[in-house]
């Protein structure tokens, strides 16, 4: 081996690194730029399978890759906010929307009218741009679409690189005894196109390397198509790795995109098979990469609309491929639950793993709401059956808040905007105040306990007043939730509202209460337990005006 082709060897592997970076950088600069957007995709996912299709496509074209678009759907359908049914339509436009990668790789071969389009003309100035855009630029929207120009440039210079590296051999005889025996057997040629996928973990780098060989003349027909079939179902493997472990739903999803794409390649395997037979001239005859991108797209389309009408089916051929679970796994806790829907998979996509999280903060905060009005139930009812459910649920409270911070930490290292940095910090503190909140409801809990346990008892205007205080509370906490729910800006103000209601009703309790006590209408040790309880009162409505207070900085 001499100087030149370690040289050479050296090219392509640094080509290889930069198509792959690129692809990365620009994945992640469109998902920032998609931001809220991308938020917006799961609202519109009905029992429509078209739209279904239509945003898989849309999501794949966003993060360039199939495999990560279904992974995310693995994660979703796991974390129970997809249906299998429409997970098929995600997954069947995920295949589509990578074959995006194909076209840009081979825009440098669209002829004389795409000239400019090549990438040693323009990637160096795009690289440029987006460089000068990401050290200079003020606003973040205009940085973050550096980062995609910066992306789409290395793409196109590590594509470069990889060409130039191996246009020196496009004569050896190396190349076309390989594409010979590749060609020659469809089911090796689809194993080469399946390994080469699972290795790197992408079906579109993979489609990307083997337009630059077409580029240098040294791919037929016959073997870039088995190949290309092999791609597909190699793409499966990134998604079907992610389900291990998995609830069988997850699994289910990934053998969905498997039979979805091994189908397909069978198929038109078959299909090539007997047109080459008939044909030789055209399985000898080189290929390049506008026609392998002609390929990858019309086999993505027409297997989508093969097997369309045919996804309950695909379904229930997932459930024969998955067992069915055994007596006792279907039983969860509240914290199980919590830890299957906040899935990792879907950090894909940061701002569907931020939507994520968002949800399991409203979910806590429900939870606690729960627990808040059965704190209140016990104090008036001294019901002690409520008091050790109090107990029981600010357990699960105290899991889930150990498990949402662990979450956010996580997200909050993805790729994110400054907005979705910002609701990721208030998130952060929305889980704190509503733990406090599960804390002094379990403080009224124990409040209530003693006075079972000591027999005390309120006068009829202390217990009003209680109740009058406590419904106001409630409401705070209600309202705050329903603001971080929906958005709400008229919650907003009504928790400000009820805030200053509640320390205007604490005050004037605490004096009519020091007033009953001194005409000795009150005992003093119950009048301690009185005061205590309108302090824990008072405490949630300040953590209540606190998340409340977040989602207005979002607004």
């Amino acid at each position: 081996m001499s100087i030149n082709d370690v040289s050479n060897l050296f090219r392509f592997a640094g080509g290889l690194g930069m198509f792959l970076y690129g692809m990365n950088i620009m994945a992640d600069g469109m998902q920032k730029t998609a931001g809220g957007r991308m938020k917006q995709f799961l609202g519109m996912l009905t029992n429509n399978r078209f739209m279904a299709v239509v945003l898989g496509a849309l999501i794949t074209a966003i993060i360039q890759s199939s495999g990560a678009t279904t992974v995310m759907v693995v994660g979703f359908v796991s974390a129970g906010v997809l249906t299998l049914q429409q997970a098929v339509g995600v997954i069947m436009g995920a295949n589509i929307g990578t074959t995006i990668t194909a076209w840009i790789v081979s825009m440098s071969q669209l002829g004389d009218a795409f000239a400019v389009m090549k990438p040693d003309f323009y990637a160096p100035l795009i690289i440029g741009v987006g460089a000068l855009l990401m050290v200079f630029a003020k606003k973040q929207k205009k940085k973050q679409v550096g980062e995609i120009f910066v992306g789409l440039g290395l793409l196109f210079v590590g594509l470069a690189f990889m060409s130039s590296s191996i246009s020196p051999y496009t004569d050896s005889p190396i190349f076309a005894k390989a594409f010979e025996l590749l060609g020659g057997n469809p089911i090796l040629g689809m194993l080469i196109g399946l390994a080469v996928t699972a290795l790197l973990q992408s079906s579109s780098a993979s489609v990307g390397i083997l337009q630059t060989l077409a580029m240098n003349g040294v791919v037929t027909t016959n073997a870039a198509i088995y190949i290309t079939l092999g791609q597909n179902i190699g793409s499966c493997v990134t998604a079907l790795l992610s389900s291990v472990g998995g609830s069988r739903t997850a699994k289910r999803a990934a053998c969905i995109h498997l039979s979805f794409n091994i189908i397909g390649s069978l198929l038109f395997g078959i299909l090539g098979l007997a047109i080459f037979t008939i044909s030789p001239a055209i399985a000898e005859s080189n290929i390049t990469a506008v026609e392998i991108s002609m390929f990858h797209t019309v086999f993505n389309l027409t297997n989508t609309v093969l097997l369309f009408p045919f996804a309950n089916q695909l379904v229930r051929l997932s459930g024969l491929m998955v067992k069915e679970k055994t007596e006792g796994e279907d039983a969860e806790g509240e914290e199980m639950q919590t830890l299957r829907h906040l899935d990792e998979r879907i950090f894909e996509s940061p701002a569907f793993a931020l939507e994520t999280a968002m949800s399991e903060v409203i979910h806590m905060g429900e939870l606690t709401m729960g627990n808040l009005e059965r704190a209140v139930n016990a104090l008036i009812s001294g019901d002690e059956t409520e008091i050790q459910a109090v107990y029981d649920v600010e357990k699960t409270i105290d899991k889930m808040e150990k498990l949402l911070t662990d979450y956010l930490i996580k997200v909050d290292n993805l790729s994110l905007n400054e907005h979705q940095k910002l609701v990721v910090a208030n998130l952060f503190y929305s889980v704190s105040d509503i733990e406090r909140v599960g804390d002094h409801s379990e403080n009224l809990a124990e409040l209530a306990q003693s006075m079972v346990n000591e027999g005390y008892h309120f006068s009829d205007t202390a217990l009003e007043d209680l109740e009058a205080m406590s419904s106001v509370v409630m409401d705070a906490f209600r309202y705050a939730i329903d603001a971080r729910k929906n958005g709400n800006m008229d919650a907003i103000r009504k928790v400000g509202q009820l805030e200053d209601a509640v320390d205007n009703l604490e005050e004037e309790l605490r004096e009519k209460h020091i007033e009953r006590l001194s005409a000795g209408k009150c005992k003093t040790s119950a009048g301690i337990v009185f005061l205590d309880i309108i302090t824990n009162l008072e405490r949630i409505s300040d953590h209540a005006y606190n998340v409340a207070g977040y989602v207005k900085d979002e607004l």
